[in-house]
Parts: C-alpha cells; sequence; structure tokens
C-alpha cells in the first residue's frame, strides 16, 4: 500500500466514525422504539390508555384485530374511532401500590 492510498482511507475514517456513533445514539434506539410500539399495537386490548398523534388521550373500548380501526373514549359518552397507526404511545397502567402524586 502506498502513502496516496492510505492518506486517501485516512480522509474517510472521520465519516466513518460518525456514521457509527450516530447510528448507536440515534438510528439504533429510534428502531427499537418503533418496534416496541408496533408489538404493543397488536396486543391492544380494551381498558388500554392511549395517546394519539393528535395529543388525544382515551382509552380503548373496542379493538377489532382484522381492522385498522379502533373505538377509543375521550371523555363520558364521547367515543371515537381512530386509525391504529395513529397511536404514538400507550400509557402503562398505574399499579394500586403506586406513589400518587400529591
Amino acid at each position: 500500500m502506498n502513502a496516496a492510498s492510505f492518506s486517501g482511507i485516512q480522509s474517510f475514517l472521520p465519516l466513518i466514525l460518525i456514521f457509527g456513533v450516530f447510528y448507536f445514539l440515534l438510528i439504533r434506539p429510534q428502531q427499537k422504539h418503533q418496534n416496541d410500539l408496533k408489538s404493543q399495537l397488536k396486543q391492544l386490548k380494551r381498558g388500554d390508555k392511549v395517546v394519539t398523534a393528535g395529543g388525544i388521550v382515551g382509552t380503548v373500548a373496542r379493538v377489532l384485530d382484522e381492522s385498522s380501526e379502533i373505538d377509543v373514549d375521550i371523555a363520558p359518552n364521547v367515543r371515537v374511532s381512530v386509525v391504529r397507526s395513529t397511536i404514538t404511545s400507550v400509557i402503562a397502567p398505574r399499579g394500586e401500590n403506586d406513589i400518587k402524586p400529591k
């Protein structure tokens, strides 16, 4: 290997290092979060609290496995249908032994 080819490889080394850092700090955690959300959406059941992309918090009232829509109660006597893919997070239920805020 001559000096010119070594200097060419050496000039790409910082770019490769930056890509590696971006992959492990940004891309990989985001992919993990998306996969977790996808599995949570498949396991949705009646009574789960969800947050939609519009910021609406509601309780799942009805889920049909073959449908992409879910009925969500957002207030007493107010039920809306939302598309499953617009749910951004599933809120974990609180246990009875959890400390409640004062």
